[in-house]
């Protein structure tokens, strides 16, 4: 039996300096742009198009840019080639007019096109969807602890079933602050699909944490006068640790299919996705349990 509790402190270790790698990126960030994370229109407000040119024989990135920065200075923040050999133009809020001007601009150096979208979001709009996202964000952890104390409330009077909500919570915010830094040091563009992903990861984080929880508490129902917390608690992750690593490589193995071979606008997402699964199994098996041991026997010493 491998004992996961002995090396409670290197997990808790290893889990810091992850995180402190993620907080660096976004003071990196911070500084190159006044910005933590490198937000989406759907949150800051601007202009989303699509160009599809008729004559795909070169790649226009960043010539396109560079084009229609000409025509509006600092309109353009982002070109991406789809695998549709289109192309998606990201940049700050601009009128019909100005988009007319971009229109002749493009034309006139790059040939015929079909613009195929033209999406504007006031800025307004998007602090109050960045907002509500966070809330959702917010709303989702504060459930989770109510749902697992309920559930564990006939867990053995010498453990609090509240104890495991909080850990359980711990590790969540554990899995999406490292999936933030994630994104952070990747550059990606935190949109909407980035809080899903978030979303995705607290969900899957805390199915495997329970998992656990579910299997400490049922040991706990038969503990022996010499069983110690620590000693039921490697018990039971032994017991289900070949259970989580199958189940998220499993999912794995699908994700990294999806990044191979999906579509380029969809990597950073699914990056995002297979980053944040792997940490949330990480912290269901060397997060939630060691927490919820060390909480246990801190007061059993005292």
């Amino acid at each position: 039996m491998f004992p996961f509790i002995k090396y409670t402190k290197v997990w808790f270790i290893f889990s810091l300096v992850i995180m402190l790698v993620g907080f660096g990126a976004m003071v990196r960030n911070y500084q190159e742009s006044g910005q933590l994370l490198n937000w989406g229109i759907d949150f800051t407000g601007g202009t989303l198009m699509e160009y599809q040119f008729k004559d795909n024989s070169k790649d226009l990135t960043a010539p396109l840019k560079d084009t229609i920065n000409a025509v509006l200075p600092d309109t353009v923040s982002q070109v991406t080639l789809t695998d549709k050999n289109t192309y998606l133009v990201q940049g700050k809020n601009i009128t019909e007019e100005e988009l007319r001007k971009i229109e002749a601009g493009v034309k006139a150096a790059h040939g015929d096109f079909e613009l195929l979208r033209f999406t504007t979001i006031g800025p307004k709009i998007g602090a109050t969807l960045k907002q509500k996202a966070f809330v959702a964000l917010a709303v989702a952890l504060v459930a989770i602890v109510f749902y697992i104390a309920y559930a564990f409330r006939y867990v053995p009077k010498r453990v609090s079933p509240w104890r495991f909500g909080i850990c359980a919570i711990i590790a969540l915010v554990h899995d999406v602050l490292t999936t933030v830094g994630f994104v952070a040091f990747m550059h990606f563009e935190a949109d909407a699909l980035f809080i899903t992903a978030l979303l995705t990861v607290v969900g899957f984080s805390v199915h495997d944490t329970i998992v656990v929880f579910d299997r400490i508490r049922e040991h706990l129902k038969t503990q022996g006068r010499d069983d110690t917390f620590g000693h039921i608690a490697d018990l039971s992750l032994n017991q289900t640790i070949a259970r989580s690593i199958n189940t998220s490589l499993s999912t794995l193995i699908t994700l990294t299919a999806l990044a191979v071979f999906g579509a380029a606008t969809l990597r950073p997402f699914v990056l995002t996705l297979i980053f944040g699964i792997t940490v949330g199994t990480y912290s269901s098996i060397f997060i939630a349990s060691p927490l919820l041991t060390w909480w246990q026997e801190r007061d059993r010493v005292r």
